[in-house]
């Protein structure tokens, strides 16, 4: 069967985020299967189109952006929100583990796979055309499902995902929070690895999914998972990923005598390989660890900004070599999957510390976090701006409603700046509309919306009312 081809018709503004900073003005973009293959004005009347389009999109008005990579998630906390009873703000990250893991606990697939939906709808809703999501949650109701309901959900919404298959292999009884019976050991998780690779890993352009190992954390795994694991992906190309400073260096260093970011460089977990998520409690010294080994870092800012943690310094990390992209992490610590809305907070605490730390980045280099460094994060060169040959992902912002007006001079930095934050007029991924302002189109959100309330209340509301007290 032929690729379809495409013509985005009269677009007000293309940011294509691409090397040059080039912002298309009154452009037409030519989608070939999903690639683009021009981006241009009049290309409908050159003559290599003279044979048409399978499909004319409409784009008057219409400001376009490469679509938003999310490098840091855990789906399975969408049913674990909107509480007041776990009162993250006034907790420490481990107290936050030792509570919400008697909940983690009881998850099944159900709630894998519906969670994982909510999540995917709400980051393609915002714009959001890959996900990586870390799934650590692997209980004696889940089995070993978890990632194979993810890519089911994955395929009908038809998000890019890249799976982090995650574990936790470090038992109670030699100092770890997690529950003994979410607990697995490094040959399992690393078996269960190999499954999952030969089922979904593609590595060619375009791949729709991928895996990526990824121990849930230091200071809950034994050495030889992180050891095992950074072995196992450099034998087969895979990236790799943890958490990393989110509050375990003390707990570390009185274990192995060094922090997390020195013991990692120890035992091999760094590299242009690697990206971990959080990193508030590095200093500027382990900055530079992971600038000189090339080990990416995925930024939650809203998290940090709930749990008072500290806000990375991220202009001073980009000057030290570190690629900084972006995540939502999870819910139970954020409420929600609104890539927008983090990048907006991120950007609007880097400028609170603008004085104290001698400048901050930009609205438009927050957008580039967003998509050209989550793109480098994943190991993707085909992803994370619009240029011809690279990936068609993108969304689409309607600049005709009014709320905008006397905005529109600037497309780059408009997004950030002006907190767009809700959902898109059009998501497109590979070519093919996944959101088209209105609905998602490949599956029927009401009736998913419906099953997911009934699971989550059958499996997590009954079970533990207290929790759920309003």
């Amino acid at each position: 069967m032929e690729n379809r081809k495409i013509l985005i018709r009269g677009a007000k503004a293309i940011v294509s985020c691409d090397a040059a900073d080039t912002v298309y003005e009154k452009a037409d973009m030519v989608i070939d299967g999903q690639r683009i293959e021009a981006i241009g004005t009049g290309l409908a009347e050159k003559p290599e189109y003279s044979r048409g389009f399978d499909e004319v999109i409409d784009a008057d008005g219409m400001f376009i952006y490469p679509g938003l990579i999310n490098t840091h998630h855990h789906f399975f906390q969408e049913f674990v929100r909107n509480l007041v009873t776990i009162d993250y703000p006034n907790m420490t990250v481990p107290e936050w583990i030792s509570r919400i893991y008697q909940i983690f606990q009881e998850i099944d697939d159900e709630v894998i796979y519906y969670t994982s939906m909510t999540a995917m709808a709400d980051l393609l809703k915002h714009g959001c055309t890959t996900a990586f999501d870390h799934q650590y949650c692997y209980t004696v109701k889940s089995g070993k499902r978890p990632v194979d309901r993810q890519m089911e959900a994955a395929g009908q919404l038809g998000i890019r995902y890249h799976a982090g298959r995650g574990a936790n292999t470090l038992p109670p009884s030699a100092g770890s929070d997690i529950p003994e019976k979410m607990v697995e050991t490094t040959e399992e998780f690393l078996q269960d690895c190999e499954r999952l690779v030969n089922l979904y890993h593609d590595p060619k352009p375009f791949a729709m999914s991928q895996i990526v190992p990824a121990p849930c954390q230091p200071m809950n795994c034994y050495p030889e998972t992180f050891r095992d694991t950074a072995s196992f992906c450099r034998s087969r190309g895979l990236q790799m990923h943890t958490h990393l400073g989110e509050g375990e260096c003390a707990v570390m260093e009185s274990r192995w005598g060094m922090r997390t970011p020195a013991w990692a460089e120890n035992i091999g977990f760094v590299g242009p390989d690697v990206w971990v998520a959080h990193a508030w409690e590095l200093t500027k010294d382990e900055y530079e660890l992971l600038g000189r080994t090339g080990t990416g870092v995925s930024h939650c800012p809203t998290p940090a900004l709930l749990g008072g943690f500290p806000i990375l310094p991220m202009k001073q990390m980009q000057e030290a070599g570190v690629n900084i992209s972006i995540g939502c992490d999870g819910s139970a610590t954020n409420d929600g999957s609104n890539l927008l809305d983090a990048m907006r907070l991120a950007w609007m605490a880097q400028s609170w510390y603008t004085k104290e730390r001698g400048g901050s980045i930009t609205p438009y280099d927050m957008l580039k976090i967003a998509t050209v460094n989550g793109a480098k994060s994943l190991g993707r060169a085909d992803l994370g701006s619009l240029e011809p040959g690279k990936a068609a992902d993108m969304f689409f912002i309607d600049t005709r409603k009014l709320e905008l007006t006397g905005a529109l001079h600037d497309p780059k930095n408009l997004i950030v700046r002006t907190g767009l934050t809700g959902t898109t007029a059009r998501t497109i991924v590979g070519g093919k509309t996944v959101f088209d302002g209105t609905r998602l189109t490949g599956v029927d959100e009401y009736r998913l919306a419906e099953e997911g309330e009934r699971v989550c209340t059958r499996v997590l509301r009954q079970p533990f009312p207290a929790v759920w007290t309003v």
